[in-house]
């Protein structure tokens, strides 16, 4: 199993591997050739980035039994998604904005988050684990009052699309299976989410099959697993933390403005 972290140092962009809390600077990309090299810096010392750029960023809903179970839902045959906007992208440490022109509740959602690492169209769950790079955590952050505000129309993309909505890190966990991991969420040090990821409808492998059959997955994509029990509010001047072991603690204040 191998961690690796994107960062800012000296005002350049560098990709690293982390190992217990020095981070080993590398040249190349994760998607390529990669060479370490002998450059070293404390993790705390560097402003991390998402560990990836993605082309899109992908979302699922309904797909954990017991979150379904609560709201009498039923298992969909086929996974349920939206697309969430790379100018959501935030990294660990940076602060997640409320819109200056939304003042309603604003919700997280912790969740894993797989990250593609081959071009992949037309698989199977069997073949997934070759196109899969690895796993990160990723906070779903929505505008919860604009979600169902017209009744014509479920307002996906614009809830989810917010510049900062998207929070994905600390790092990219490569080299290691997700199936007994566990998702935590903690808001202001309370836990808020604790769910395991074996309780999905769909598996990661499954997910990245059904939807590499909808369209390509590109190098770098980042699919978002969806969320069960817990999700709520954040109040503003809160800090969110999304633990998932191995991979670590993605932490993001939300710094809005108080409502009324």
């Amino acid at each position: 199993m191998k961690k690796w972290v994107r960062f800012e140092l000296y005002g350049r962009e560098q990709i690293g591997l982390l190992e217990d809390g020095v981070v080993r600077a590398c040249r190349g990309d994760l998607f390529g050739r990669i060479e370490i090299t002998a450059t070293r810096a404390p993790l705390d010392s560097i402003k991390l980035l998402p560990p990836v750029n993605p082309g899109k960023i992908i979302g699922l809903w309904n797909n954990f039994h017991a979150r379904a179970d609560k709201e009498g839902w039923d298992r969909p045959p086929h996974p349920l998604y939206f697309m969430k906007t790379p100018g959501g992208l935030l990294g660990s440490g940076q602060v997640i904005p409320r819109p200056l022109a939304y003042a309603g509740a604003v919700f997280f959602e912790g969740e894993l988050g797989i990250v593609i690492g081959e071009p992949c169209v037309n698989i199977t769950p069997e073949q997934a684990d070759e196109y899969i790079l690895g796993y990160t955590c990723v906070n779903d952050v929505t505008a919860k009052d604009i979600l169902f505000s017209d009744p014509s129309f479920p307002q996906w993309t614009r809830a989810k699309g917010f510049d900062g909505f998207c929070p994905v890190g600390p790092c990219l966990v490569t080299d290691a299976s997700p199936d007994d991991w566990i998702v935590r969420t903690l808001v202001d040090g309370v836990e808020q989410q604790n769910y395991p990821v074996s309780d999905m409808f769909f598996s990661p492998r499954e997910i990245v099959a059904h939807l590499s059959n909808d369209m390509t997955l590109a190098p770098g994509d980042v699919i978002a697993c969806g969320t069960s029990l817990g999700a709520g509010e954040m109040p503003d001047g809160c800090q969110v933390e999304v633990v998932i072991e191995p991979i670590g603690a993605l932490v993001n204040p939300f710094a809005g403005r108080r409502r009324g």
